[in-house]
């Protein structure tokens, strides 16, 4: 009986030892896999401060660099190419009140647009990465550093602008990009195991996220290789990749958010144009009001013709020939950013625009026609009156 109960003392003191060294190895992998991601956080800050930037001019002010064509995921030949590729400079490094060291540089685009990047390096937990997120996302006012800069560099470069802007509109984008993971987990491992965490750094929240709320962030994913990943939103993306790969991803959502911005121009500048219209058509139809709508309409008929050449301008900065990934990787994040949605509104002003255009180019036909018409009845009636009067002389 002894020996049984020794034997069995053993076996539970085996097991326990066995259950705490799979609990030690578990906690190890967990701390492995916490300290396991690597990369980068970047700051996108744009503004659009002119009609158009000439950047041959700039780059002799500057010596900057013109930016390199961005690199692609397979080795087919497939290109992604700027019309004008935007002229790039290195800015001063941005140290934050916390005392992170942030690396900038300052690209301009000939369709007026400017974009401030800066970039930290980035080391750490999921976990750390979150509160990261949240704080850069709400906390800190990048767009307040960025205006600041651009100011600066754009006092030198004023030659080069062309119809600068008074007051410039901006938008910030964040870009989490994560190039390793211990493991090196799959884009549907990494999305089963983290994808509340990613949802939750796309998101700049801390708080954890309703299932509807993540399904819905985790949905606008895409990936081209098993082992890469970018979920996109409207306001931050989620890229894991390696620097190479990742690079064509970062360029188009910069240009998804330059085109988001220069199209926001455009339909508050067809606003103001249309109020001024309906102010007009608001003073009356008499004669003279006929007569002034000439000079409104032609002023019009040119805003039309401004805001449709830059519009294709913005529009057509980019081409995709053959690279039919990144062409969906854009889509994808002009929709998620919102492109789509301004250039309709654009597209609806335009025609009204349009509409109205013509519609007092013909109120304006009306009356001269009716002028023209009542000068030949008076003219009539003239040489009526000196017919009739010569004859009774």
């Amino acid at each position: 009986m002894d020996i049984i109960m020794m034997r069995e003392n053993e076996a539970s003191l085996a097991v326990t030892d066995r259950g705490k060294a799979e609990l030690e190895t578990r906690s190890e992998k967990l701390d492995t896999q916490a300290l396991a991601l690597r990369g980068a956080v970047l700051v996108l800050i744009q503004f659009d401060v002119c009609e158009e930037i000439k950047l041959d001019q700039l780059r002799q002010i500057f010596g900057a660099r013109t930016l390199e064509q961005p690199s692609f995921k397979h080795p087919t030949p497939g290109y992604v190419r700027y019309q004008r590729p935007p002229v790039v400079e290195p800015i001063e490094p941005l140290i934050l009140e916390t005392g992170e060291r942030l690396e900038g540089q300052i690209k301009y685009y000939d369709y007026g647009v400017l974009s401030v990047v800066f970039e930290l390096p980035f080391s750490g937990d999921w976990d750390t990465l979150v509160r990261l997120g949240s704080r850069w996302v709400w906390d800190i006012d990048f767009e307040r550093h960025a205006s600041k800069i651009a100011h600066q560099k754009l006092e030198r470069a004023r030659p080069a602008l062309v119809k600068p802007y008074p007051e410039w509109l901006s938008e910030d984008y964040f870009i989490f990009h994560v190039r390793e993971i211990t493991g090196s987990p799959s884009a549907n491992d990494l999305v089963a195991t983290q994808g509340e965490r990613i949802a939750q750094i796309v998101r700049g929240e801390t708080a954890v996220l309703s299932d509807g709320e993540r399904n819905e962030i985790l949905q606008s994913r895409i990936s081209y290789y098993p082992n890469d990943l970018a979920v996109i939103s409207w306001n931050a993306a989620f890229l894991y990749d390696s620097a190479v790969g990742a690079e064509t991803a970062i360029q188009l959502l910069e240009y998804a958010n330059s085109q988001l911005l220069e199209f926001r121009h455009y339909d508050e500048l067809l606003t103001r144009e249309l109020e001024g219209v309906y102010a007009s058509l608001d003073k009356g139809t008499g004669m003279l009001a006929r007569w002034r709508l000439a000079r409104a309409a032609t002023k019009l008929h040119t805003v039309l013709l401004d805001v449709t050449e830059l519009t294709e301008h913005a529009d057509n900065a980019i081409k995709f020939l053959s690279d039919m990934f990144s062409a969906r990787l854009y889509k994808l994040a002009a929709a998620k950013v919102g492109v789509p949605d301004y250039k309709n509104l654009v597209t609806q002003k335009l025609q009204t625009a349009e509409e109205l255009y013509r519609f007092m180019v013909d109120q304006f036909h009306q009356s001269r026609a009716f002028v023209l018409e009542l000068m030949v009845v008076i003219i009539l009636v003239i040489d009526l009156i000196y017919l009739f009067h010569g004859k009774s002389l």
